[in-house]
């Protein structure tokens, strides 16, 4: 097939876009996807794979494109002994002989079910259970992306991840849900000067701390560009980012500031009103001549700051709204030879109103400032209204910054090559504690114990209560509705009398590689065979109380149905997936109702979520502490996230006992 001319021209002369690169691939779909691998893989300096050539001289009508092949050292991860597992809290159930599949015959509800065994899966001894694997470190964009090496096409189509999410950015000015997870502190200066006249003036000495504390932790300052992109696409930023503001058009930005930024390579925003430049309002004013200085500079942004810096935009009427927002970006652009982009609100006051004016004039989006909160970039309302943390938290924030998960694989929508971490955040009014990343399994126990009891000894980095169970007998472990899990090698049906209770309740599925959330259909779903004509590998199935946030909409009230006390204010426990395609382990920190904590969920970028055993039973671990601030009821069942581990996905979770046998 002979492609357009505008489609070599983006491939070979122009450096496209992310944007343009993925509207290539939309438009001529995966057989042409060759073409903005090969622009992708130009702009990051990489080789054209081998295989590819032929395609593209075959296609182009144009010589094969020579580069010297870059090598990729190995990522060394430390290999960990595997304790023996020895705890009771993962041995088997009895179930050496199971039976064939077929309904439980009639029982109480405290008998245990037959169990059947699905196809067996490797086991990794206690010896080799967590070697490492060799892993290879491929960039994307700004973020390293850790996957197993298996095919030069296979790591050339995860590299244009983010150039698919580029194509698929939320609708403008949302903020994508992978965002949503990722902590960008964005940092708010005033005036740069030898002696403080304020409380929130910084000296030049100050501020060059500041850039050796960011250094000394290992940030990395990012442009006003790759957070605006971050936010529409959910691309991630680099492991740990941060933005620098810089508000006014003092000269004290010129004289003190631009220059360490050139020294440690840094970039900035600085937010200028056209009113002030060359001026002495309001202190002293870099020049117009200083300004295009700074402008010509690709480490600075120019962002209007309104024309006269007013301290109400919503006040003031549409004309003068105009003049404010319209005239102040087309003197900018006249002064400086360059285009705007972004607008800061002054003292950050905005309304749906300003929003508007700022949306119509092309800004692509507008910063703000509450002095009564700190929040990142992420937890926004929109790209119109981003965000700052004034200058003097910046100690406080830096610890908590983070760039954001990789994207999933290329074809996948699910993540399991993250490191697991935990997260504390408040959304809504709703406190929210979880656990994110790793590879997720779910654990039989043989019968009730603390979390934190069922998990030791193995892998596990984090893990929740799980499933229901009966109440009736402290030492059962029988759940309410059919259970697999990776270390039992069974699946265990459900009592016949309760089954049809679960209708329409969340059945969770586990496969080394996804996850489903499938209404359970008591005549399907009671057996092997019905859970593997969902999803033929599945390693580990259970049935959760209801759907929290289901494909990215919290549920609303007539959701729950019947559940008991949906409605009520208690403790809670979730499960996951969000939008990066990681898994999410977590609990509220403290009471909440269902509702309320779905609309709190899915703000904060979850994607699918599933409410698990709750009130007293309701507990999270993470490495090995409890996370609660009371004993929790213990339970038989856990969500547990292990480390990635990509080469041992089929690898089961077993005690050293089991291994043997």
């Amino acid at each position: 097939m002979k492609l357009p001319q505008w489609v070599r021209r983006s491939a070979f002369q122009s450096r496209p876009s992310v944007l343009q690169r993925s509207h290539l691939f939309y438009k001529f779909g995966l057989k042409v996807a060759v073409f903005p691998a090969i622009a992708l893989s130009q702009t990051m300096g990489m080789a054209t794979p081998p295989g590819i050539a032929q395609l593209e001289t075959s296609a182009l009508e144009s010589p094969v494109l020579e580069s010297p092949v870059i090598e990729s050292p190995a990522l060394e991860s430390p290999v960990i002994e595997s304790p023996a597992l020895e705890s009771p809290v993962i041995e088997s159930p009895a179930a050496a002989s199971p039976a064939p599949a077929s309904p439980a015959p009639e029982s109480s509800a405290l008998e245990s079910p037959v169990p059947e065994s699905p196809p067996t899966s490797e086991v990794c001894s206690p010896d080799t259970q967590f070697a490492t694997a060799q892993v290879t470190q491929v960039r994307s964009s700004d973020s390293p992306v850790l996957m197993a090496r298996t095919s030069k096409m296979g790591d050339l189509l995860n590299d244009l991840s983010p150039v698919l999410a580029a194509h698929f950015a939320a609708p403008f000015p949302q903020i994508s849900g992978a965002a949503r997870r990722a902590r960008v502190p964005v940092i708010m200066y005033h005036d740069i000067l030898p002696e403080k006249e304020v409380f929130f003036d910084v000296t030049p000495q100050e501020f060059t701390a500041a850039l050796n504390l960011i250094r000394e932790n290992g940030l990395t300052p990012i442009s006003l560009d790759q957070l605006t992109e971050h936010l529409a696409t959910g691309v991630p930023l680099p492991e740990k980012p941060i933005l620098l503001t810089f508000d006014d058009g003092y000269k004290g930005h010129y004289e003190h500031v631009y220059p360490l930024l050139k020294q440690y390579g840094y970039p900035a925003v600085f937010a200028i009103y056209p009113d002030k430049v060359g001026t002495n309002i309001g202190r002293s004013s870099m020049s117009w001549e200083q300004l295009q200085e700074m402008a010509a500079d690709p480490l600075v942004t120019i962002a209007s700051h309104s024309f006269t810096h007013p301290e109400d935009l919503t006040v003031l009427p549409d004309d003068r709204l105009r003049y404010e927002i319209v005239e102040s970006k087309r003197v900018l652009e006249s002064r400086l030879g360059i285009t705007l982009k972004y607008f800061v609100y002054p003292i950050g006051k905005n309304d749906e109103r300003v929003q508007r004016w700022v949306q119509m004039t092309g800004y692509k989006a507008a910063l703000t400032m509450d002095d009564t909160v700190n929040k990142f970039a992420g937890e926004s309302e929109s790209l119109l209204s981003i965000d700052r943390i004034g200058q003097s938290n910046l100690a406080e924030v830096i610890p908590a910054a983070y760039g954001g998960a990789p994207l999933p694989p290329f074809g996948s929508q699910f993540n399991f090559n993250s490191p697991v971490q935990l997260s504390r955040l408040t959304v809504n009014e709703v406190p929210l504690i979880m656990a994110s990343g790793g590879r997720p399994i779910t654990i039989h126990a043989k019968t009730r114990y603390q979390v934190e009891e069922i998990i030791a000894g193995t892998p596990a980095v984090a893990a929740v209560d799980g499933g229901f169970f009966s109440l009736e007998y402290l030492d059962s472990n029988v759940m309410v509705g059919p259970v697999m899990s990776q270390n039992t090698q069974a699946f265990m049906p459900s009592n016949p009398k309760e089954v049809r209770l679960l209708t329409g309740r969340p059945l969770v599925l586990l496969s080394p590689d996804k996850v489903m959330f499938v209404p359970f259909d008591p005549e399907k779903h009671n057996t092997l065979a019905g859970i593997q004509a969902e999803l033929p590998d599945a390693t580990d199935a259970f049935v959760g109380a209801a759907w929290l946030v289901k494909d990215g909409q919290p549920q609303p009230a007539e959701a729950f149905g019947r559940l008991f006390d949906f409605d009520a204010a208690r403790d809670r426990a979730y499960w996951g997936i969000d939008y990066a395609g990681q898994p999410v382990v977590g609990v509220s920190g403290d009471y909440v109702d269902s509702v309320s904590l779905g609309k709190a969920l899915s703000k904060a970028g979850l994607r699918d979520v599933v409410m698990l055993d709750s009130g007293a039973s309701a507990s999270l671990v993470y490495e090995g502490k409890s996370m609660m601030s009371y004993e929790p009821r213990p339970v038989p069942h856990v969500v547990a996230l292990l480390p990635p581990q990509p080469t041992l996905a089929n690898c089961s979770i077993v005690s050293k006992k089991q291994a043997e046998n």
